[in-house]
């Protein structure tokens, strides 16, 4: 069994000259073996070798049983041991689950690489786990030999190695009375599912792990192919493979607040790319909602009426993420965001309002159409300020001075826009 690691930890670069390694050891015969194989290849692999236990105080005296034979195992070959210890209570996703993540979060508060005992046994459980429940070529891939400082060496051994392992060494371990239960799925896979495809292969536990090792490089390489550093925009994204469209699609959810994209979310983005309205949008877990702006997928934040500020002269006015300024004109300058105005009553600053209409060169239009046409985004629309006064529209800003009140000579008032923050948007 330890050459066969060797050779799986040469081959996936899991270990370097002068790495600390730290087993995680529960006492069971899996990483017991990991640890005592370990051991003796630590000269070979010029490593600093330690271990870690977690007591998760789930199973009263069997659980101090293990802690303590964890300590004396570690002791009678001198090899260094950190303990970690908590009252573990079930989370949302159980009990199994929040001693999981305790235990995890303990390993990862250490310094070292963190070495776990997962067999080619257990891929083959985790491959067919995400199988029953839903999966993808990810999900294929089964259990990861290494995801940031942990590393996997065993996925290449099968317990039957294991247990001829052991017995070669005279080995001892504990068992945990939690695995003959039925009542956790994986354990119903290993009880009942995998004897059944061992009579048909007696190495199937074997084959699922060299398979899902396979898949994980085509899923590596597929994830690099939609490594893009911007979200293309739909025409491309249209364009693209399936497999190379839901990924990046996937990687742009993700970055965007949805931790964990399923497939009905990643086929609810795809909806919006293939979608015939400019502005479709779609809400996503985690309070995340993207739009269609036109040609590109955005995360917007829904604004609703901003109200409405008052602005003086001179003067000067926060509304809805800007900074607006007003001060005597020194000459008369109309652009998006300058508007040089001869104001009559109190100056306002508000959201759009339905019959709002503005005269440009070209003509009088709705604020509507007017908004539309510049195709921004429905969603955004009210976030855009509006300056009026007591006879009407002034001008809208990003779209220009209303010309029906644009100052024809001085003096007069000039009033400037400056945005200070802007709406969220990601590609």
């Amino acid at each position: 069994m330890q050459n066969k690691l060797l050779n799986f930890i040469r081959e996936e670069n899991l270990i370097v000259t002068g790495d600390t390694i730290i087993c995680a050891v529960s006492g069971g015969a899996d990483s017991v073996a990991l640890l005592f194989a370990l051991n003796l290849l630590k000269d070979k692999l010029n490593i600093r070798l330690e271990a870690a236990h977690f007591n998760h105080h789930l199973r009263g005296e069997e659980s101090r049983r293990d802690e303590d034979f964890v300590r004396d195992f570690c002791a009678r070959y001198e090899i260094p041991l950190h303990v970690g210890s908590a009252q573990v209570q079930p989370g949302k996703k159980g009990l199994e689950a929040a001693a999981r993540d305790a235990r995890y979060a303990y390993l990862q508060s250490l310094d070292g690489k963190i070495a776990t005992a997962h067999t080619a046994d257990d891929n083959a459980e985790t491959v067919l786990l995400h199988l029953i429940r839903g999966t993808g070529l990810k999900g294929l891939g089964g259990i990861a030999p290494r995801m940031g400082k942990l590393i996997r060496p065993m996925l290449c051994v099968t317990r039957r190695e294991v247990e001829g392992f052991l017995s070669e060494w005279n080995l001892p371990h504990v068992e945990d009375s939690s695995n003959v239960s039925d009542a956790f799925l994986r354990n119903r896979i290993r009880h009942h599912v995998m004897p059944l495809l061992r009579q048909e292969n007696p190495r199937i536990g074997e084959n699922l792990s060299r398979m899902a090792l396979r898949l994980r490089l085509d899923e590596e390489y597929l994830a690099q192919q939609s490594a893009f550093e911007e979200l293309p925009d739909v025409y491309t994204l249209r364009t693209l493979p399936p497999a190379l469209r839901s990924r990046a699609l996937e990687a742009f959810l993700k970055r965007n607040g949805v931790s964990e994209p399923e497939e009905a979310h990643i086929a609810q983005a795809e909806a919006l790319v293939f979608s015939e309205n400019p502005s479709a949008k779609a809400a996503f877990p985690g309070g995340v909602t993207v739009s269609r702006s036109y040609d590109r997928l955005t995360v917007i934040a829904k604004h609703g009426d901003l109200g409405e500020v008052s602005l003086t002269c001179p003067g000067w006015a926060e509304f809805g993420g800007f900074r607006v300024t007003c001060e005597p004109a020194a000459e008369i300058r109309n652009t998006a965001d300058t508007f040089t105005v001869c104001p009559a009553g109190t100056m306002k600053l508000r959201s759009r309002k339905t019959g709002d209409t503005l005269r440009l060169p070209g003509g009088s239009r709705s604020l509507k159409k007017l908004l539309i046409d510049r195709k921004i985004p429905a969603s955004q629309r009210d976030a855009i300020p509006v300056l009026c006064d007591d006879e009407g529209l002034l001008g809208v800003y990003s779209i220009g001075v209303n010309w029906n009140r644009a100052a024809a000579s001085l003096p007069a008032v000039t009033v400037r826009f400056e945005k200070i923050q802007g709406e969220k948007q990601n590609g």
